[in-house]
C-alpha cells in the first residue's frame, strides 16, 4: 500500500448517495469491465425520467435490452426496482445495520450475490472495512502487487488484507487502481 498509495494523487473512493441507483449499477457492472460497465449503464440511465425503482418498473423489457443488458441483468434490475417499490427492504435501518445484516438482507434479491452487496457497502455506504473475496480484480491485484503475479488463493489473500484492516474497503479501491487506473464508481 506504500507504493500504491502516492501513485494516485487526489483520487478517492465516493459514493453516488442513492441506494437504488448503487445496487443498479452494481448489477449492471456483473462479470464485465469497468469501461464496458460504464457504457452500458450510461445506455441503460437514458431510459426512465430519473433513476427510480417505479421508473424503472415502467420500461419496456426490449429498450433495457437494446441498452446492451442481458436478459438476466432486465430480469435482476426489475426484482430490484420491485423489492425498493413494495417496501420489502429495511432501507430505513440500513444505516445502523451491521455489514452482514445488510447483505443478508440484499442476498435475498434476484441477482444480488455477496460480491453485489460487498459493492453497495463499499461504494454506497463507504464502509471502511470490507473485503471483497469473491472480486477478481482484487485477488489479481493482490496476486501482482504482492505475489509478483503467482496464484493466490482466498487465503492467502485474506492474509495480506489482514494488515489493512480496520481500512480494507480502502486497500481493496487501491489495489484495484493499480490494474485499471479509471476509478470504479457503483
Amino acid at each position: 500500500m506504500k507504493r500504491l498509495i502516492p501513485q494516485f494523487g487526489d483520487a478517492c473512493l465516493q459514493t453516488r448517495g442513492d441506494a437504488f441507483a448503487t445496487l443498479a449499477r452494481s448489477i449492471v457492472g456483473q462479470q464485465i469491465s469497468v469501461k464496458a460497465a460504464q457504457t452500458v449503464w450510461d445506455r441503460f440511465a437514458l431510459l426512465p425520467s430519473s433513476m427510480a425503482p417505479g421508473n424503472v418498473l415502467k420500461l419496456k423489457v426490449d429498450d433495457m435490452r437494446a441498452a446492451g443488458l442481458s436478459v438476466r441483468k432486465v430480469e435482476y434490475l426489475v426484482d430490484l426496482a420491485l423489492h425498493f417499490d413494495n417496501g420489502a427492504l429495511h432501507v430505513a435501518s440500513w444505516e445502523t445495520m451491521g455489514d452482514e445484516e445488510i447483505i443478508a438482507e440484499l442476498i435475498a434479491i434476484r441477482g444480488i450475490g455477496r460480491w453485489t452487496a460487498e459493492m453497495f457497502l463499499i461504494f454506497h455506504f463507504m464502509r471502511p472495512n470490507v473485503l471483497p473475496l469473491d472480486d477478481v480484480g482484487l485477488i489479481n491485484g493482490i496476486s501482482r502487487n504482492y505475489f509478483s503475479g503467482e496464484v493466490v488463493s482466498r487465503s492467502d489473500a485474506r492474509e495480506v488484507a489482514a494488515a489493512w484492516a480496520p481500512y480494507c474497503s480502502v486497500a481493496t479501491w487501491y489495489i484495484w487502481r493499480s490494474l485499471d487506473p479509471l476509478p470504479v464508481e457503483y
